[in-house]
């Protein structure tokens, strides 16, 4: 595999020992947003707006792992 994305690192794309379909397409979008916005971060000279970056970055890893509970649950 190629070099991983920021986004691709914050969500743990590489992480899916079922190989689970449903959890690797959840971490890829997770891992699309996440870059957007660390670009919009990293290009921010705006402290107070890169702090919010950051926030956004912090959520979407978090909803992330819970989507991915709720996708591998077993019942």
């Amino acid at each position: 595999m190629s070099d991983l994305t920021f986004g691709e690192k914050a969500v743990g794309l590489t992480f899916n020992p079922s190989n689970d379909p449903t959890v690797d397409a959840i971490k890829r979008k997770c891992a699309e947003l996440i870059d957007e916005i660390h670009e919009l971060r990293t290009n921010q000279p705006n402290a107070e707006i890169a702090r919010m970056a950051s926030i956004a970055i912090t959520e979407i890893q978090t909803g992330q792992m819970w989507a991915v509970k709720a996708a591998t649950w077993k019942y």
